[in-house]
């Protein structure tokens, strides 16, 4: 069965068998679908797939009556059909293809002795929402280019369509500014890095480090390209920076060389409020805008301290010389000025939902990750909003209430919570809900050292999320957990290293390592707190 739940599926009469006559054909507005659709199906079947000009075994075709990620596809023994709106459409409907013959299809090598068939059914299907994200934290742990290439393959698996790609941080600067060279050559390596989530947590004593060059981007963006998926990038600002204040210490509002951070939380030095750091960012934003064509572009916005800029003279002054009586209306002036950068470039900012407690230009899209306030109060104000809140989709939570749980971080959140997303607040009215373009699963990896640490945080979580942006509401958890089951032999083919339901295997959990677990109450209080001065009126 198919992973996410499609709008309509009926079985037919018999199966579709792939064999050395089968045949591929689409219009040349389809060529890069068509191609990677024999790329997917070639190495584990041996079967040439050859082109032909009339339809054949498996043909593609757009449709002018479907929505653009709409797709239908009906397989009989002769022949399977897929139509979409647009080539992602047809992408998507591909996706179901693979999802329909057995598992061994992702193998990368041929597999001996297996028959390929298809069983006849008719589908139809199209999302929900159109922004279908995972957000991937590369600052705190540095994730190579292949297993970047590798998340990317398993996002378009289950049909995300946005990667939030978190570049910077205190921990680490990893996006080559060929205008600011030492924001890599400083900025992207740490002596060491923290082991535990709590405040007197050891150091490894093991330097950590790791960028993407400009060419490493335009791969990555090309490839996601290629799978219908968006690379939205995220450079922070004007907290978590000190990666690049190591590396220019003349940003901050000490001065004062710093080196990059190697504990977790929130790092009390900020960005001074300057012309010229202003300009020094809108510098970098020039070189992401022209690495990323993604319309969005984050800023970040999140977890600033405001002590630095209340205590330092020289920001007094610069406040008074603004017209500007508070912290708070510096940090809003900084991230306006970002934004008009970006309006003037044809782009919007997209920035986590503390930028909401000051005035910004109606282009922004907000991230509301602390609960659904930032979401209600956004669409109320008319600004788009992209929903991630921490107690549905933070990926890094534990996963259970077990002392095994590797790191335990924060409330329990399990693959039925996860299930249980809804990026749309009831408080809306359906006006106000417009605004909601979907939502996200974000992946912090402070406590993820490896790809492998991130499988165990991301699925199955993110196979819930996924089908929680794609399929209608409502859905039934009980038959979801039902296909889940056949989808884990999927990944387990592909070598996805997720958390078993009984529990982390022995290698996955960290022993002697402590977290910093929460329960609901004491969390949702927190919560509470934070967002106590989001109006939502």
């Amino acid at each position: 069965m198919l992973i996410p739940r499609p709008l309509s599926f009926a079985a037919g009469a018999g199966e579709l068998v792939l064999n050395h006559g089968t045949t591929l054909s689409a219009p040349a507005s389809l060529g890069g679908v068509l191609a990677w659709l024999r790329q997917a199906l070639r190495p584990a079947t041996g079967l040439p797939l050859n082109e032909a000009a009339e339809p054949g075994g498996i043909a593609l075709e757009l449709a002018g009556d479907l929505g653009p990620e709409a797709y239908r596809m009906r397989v009989t023994p002769e022949r399977a059909t897929i139509a979409g709106g647009s080539p992602a459409g047809v992408f998507y409907g591909c996706q179901a293809l693979l999802q329909l013959l057995p598992p061994a299809v992702y193998r990368r090598a041929l597999v001996a002795g297996q028959r390929w068939a298809v069983p006849a059914v008719d589908v139809r299907d199209e999302p929900r929402f159109a922004w279908r994200g995972a957000m991937l934290d590369v600052a705190r742990h540095f994730m190579p280019k292949h297993d970047v290439l590798r998340f990317l393959d398993l996002m378009a698996l289950h049909r995300l369509n946005t990667l939030h790609w978190h570049l910077t941080d205190d921990q680490g600067w990893r996006l080559e500014i060929k205008r600011y060279p030492l924001l890599t050559e400083v900025g992207a390596g740490r002596r060491e890095s923290q082991v535990g989530a709590t405040r007197d947590a050891p150091g490894d004593g093991r330097p950590h480090g790791g960028f993407y060059t400009q060419d490493d981007v335009r791969e990555i963006v090309a490839y996601a390209a290629e799978r219908f998926i968006t690379v939205v990038p995220e450079i922070e600002s004007p907290g978590h920076v000190q990666a690049a204040l190591a590396a220019y210490p003349r940003l901050g509002v000490t001065g004062r060389p710093l080196e990059v951070w190697t504990r977790w939380g929130i790092n009390p030095n900020v960005l001074n409020a300057e012309e010229s750091t202003v300009g020094f960012f809108r510098d970098v934003l020039d070189e992401v805008i022209e690495l990323f064509p993604a319309r969005w572009i984050g800023v970040g916005g999140d977890e600033c301290p405001r002590d630095q800029w209340r205590n330092d003279p020289r920001t007094t002054e610069r406040m008074a010389e603004l017209g500007l009586t508070s912290a708070e209306q510096l940090q809003s002036w900084f991230i306006g000025r970002l934004d008009e950068h970006l309006t003037a470039a044809g782009r919007r900012l997209f920035g986590w939902d503390e930028i909401l407690e000051g005035e910004l230009a109606p282009g922004t899209t907000i991230l509301s990750w602390r609960g659904l306030t930032g979401a209600i109060a956004a669409a109320r104000r008319g600004y788009d909003v992209v929903s991630c809140p921490d107690d549905h989709v933070y990926l890094d939570y534990r996963q259970s209430e077990s002392p095994d749980e590797p790191i335990p971080v924060a409330i329990a959140l399990t693959v039925a919570d996860a299930y249980a997303f809804d990026p749309v607040p009831a408080e809306l009215s359906p006006a106000e809900a417009r605004h909601i373009l979907g939502g996200q699963a974000n992946i912090w990896t402070e406590h993820a050292d490896s790809p492998r640490a991130v499988d165990y945080l991301a699925f199955p979580r993110l196979c819930a999320v996924a089908e929680a942006l794609w399929s209608p509401a409502g859905g039934d958890y009980r038959d979801f957990a039902r296909r889940l089951t056949g989808h884990l032999d999927r990944l387990d083919v592909l070598g996805v290293e997720y958390r078993p339901a009984d529990g982390p295997l022995p290698w996955q959990r960290r022993p002697g390592v402590p977290g910093r677990p929460d329960t609901r109450q004491q969390r949702a209080a927190h919560i509470a707190r934070l967002v106590a001065n989001i109006s939502t009126s």
